[in-house]
């Protein structure tokens, strides 16, 4: 894995799927609050009048000269659970990202799961 220091810097460039298709800009890292490792990202999706932020895990990714290439590819990444450009997580919400891309959830007590850095 890489330092959440190392991804901040990547913020608005291109993430790619496993096949190397672009998805789209990176918005920001979603940090685990119990290992405080960089867990997900959002991408930025859709026409320019109607965008969204969709969910994508960073397990299995990796950083490229130019890009961050996801293990997940493009069609699956933009089905994903999405928020609005300037939205939020909220922790009730956290159970759909996670079982969309059949990974376990635990909830941390009285905190959020995943917080943006």
């Amino acid at each position: 894995m890489f330092e959440i220091e190392d991804i901040r810097q990547w913020r608005g460039r291109n993430v790619i799927d496993s096949a190397g298709s672009k998805i789209g800009p990176l918005e920001a890292v979603y940090v685990d609050t119990l290992t405080d490792q960089p867990s997900f990202a959002t991408v930025r999706v859709g026409v320019p009048t109607r965008q969204r932020l969709v969910f994508v895990p960073l397990d299995g990714c990796t950083l490229g000269p130019d890009h961050l290439r996801v293990a997940h590819d493009k069609k699956q990444v933009k089905g994903a659970p999405a928020i609005d450009t300037n939205g939020e997580l909220f922790a009730d919400a956290e159970p759909e990202v996670f079982a969309y891309y059949s990974l376990p959830y635990r909830a941390a007590p009285d905190e959020r799961r995943l917080a943006r850095r």
